[in-house]
Formats: C-alpha cells, sequence, structure tokens
C-alpha cells in the first residue's frame, strides 16, 4: 500500500483550530487520527478545536491525560479523544474499549506508540512539532489509505 505524506507549517494556534475544524467537518465513525509529538507540541489543543467544532451542545473538552477517555456526541458521530501516554500495557487498550471504538467511532488518540500492535493501518498520522517561534508549529501528515486523499483536499495546511 502506498503511503503518502504532506508537511505543513502552522503559524498560530488559529491555523491549527481552522485545520481541525475542515477536517472534524470531513469525519466519519470508523476514522482513527493518530497525534503524535512531544509534550506541548499541540495534540491537545488540535483535538479539542476539532472535538468543538462539531459538538451537537457546546462543551468544555478537558485532556483526557487522566481520564484516559472523553467521549463526546457530535454532528459527525461518537467521538472518542484518548491519551494512552499513562498505559503500560497494550492489554489495558483492550480493557478501555479502544479497539471497538476505532471501528465504530470517531477517534483521536494521544501517544498511539502505546497501540503496538493494535495500532490501525487506515489511520491518519498527524505528528506535531514545536518551532523556534512560541505559537507555531510543524505538522507532519502521513496516511496509506486512500479516503485521506479526499477528507484532506481542501484542508491541509
Amino acid at each position: 500500500m502506498e503511503q503518502f505524506s504532506h508537511h505543513a507549517a502552522l503559524a498560530s494556534p488559529g491555523a491549527t483550530d481552522t485545520f481541525a475544524t475542515c477536517l472534524g467537518a470531513r469525519l466519519l465513525p470508523g476514522d482513527v487520527i493518530l497525534l503524535e509529538g512531544p509534550i506541548g507540541a499541540g495534540k491537545t489543543h488540535f483535538a479539542r478545536a476539532l472535538i468543538q467544532s462539531i459538538l451537537t451542545v457546546p462543551e468544555d473538552v478537558p485532556s483526557p491525560t487522566f481520564t484516559l477517555v472523553q467521549t463526546y456526541d457530535t454532528t459527525r458521530g461518537e467521538v472518542w479523544h484518548t491519551d494512552l501516554y499513562r498505559l503500560l500495557h497494550p492489554d489495558d487498550i483492550e480493557e478501555l474499549g479502544l479497539p471497538e471504538a476505532m471501528t465504530d467511532a470517531i477517534c483521536l488518540i494521544e501517544w498511539p506508540d502505546r497501540l503496538g500492535s493494535l495500532r490501525p493501518d487506515g489511520a491518519l498520522s498527524l505528528d506535531f512539532a514545536t518551532t523556534e517561534a512560541e505559537d507555531a508549529r510543524t505538522l507532519t501528515l502521513t496516511w496509506q489509505h486512500d479516503k485521506w486523499n479526499e477528507r484532506l483536499m481542501g484542508c491541509l495546511p
């Protein structure tokens, strides 16, 4: 399967919000977005902007760092926002119900390296990195499934 990639500069949190909002409007249940990058790189900011843009009823979108999973009812279907940073074993992922959610819901997964063999081939990976400019970020997108070519069209920064 061919791998695709795109590199982008996000000049501000607003640029991240714009990309998240555009992508959020195109997501469907079964879509998985893997959010990678160091602490403070913008993973949770992106997830929060995406989720808030598609919520059926406005609500706070906290980081799932301590709860591990936050779920939301949205105009695009159920969204699972997970932070796997504190998980030590892939068995814990199955106990959370994440394998089923990756089929039935839209999943935004921070620290996807913890997925091990459960990492889905059809996911979109977003790798955020900080830059010298305080609010700017770089973003590397990678994907293998053709569906992302269509979903990303018109959204890529």
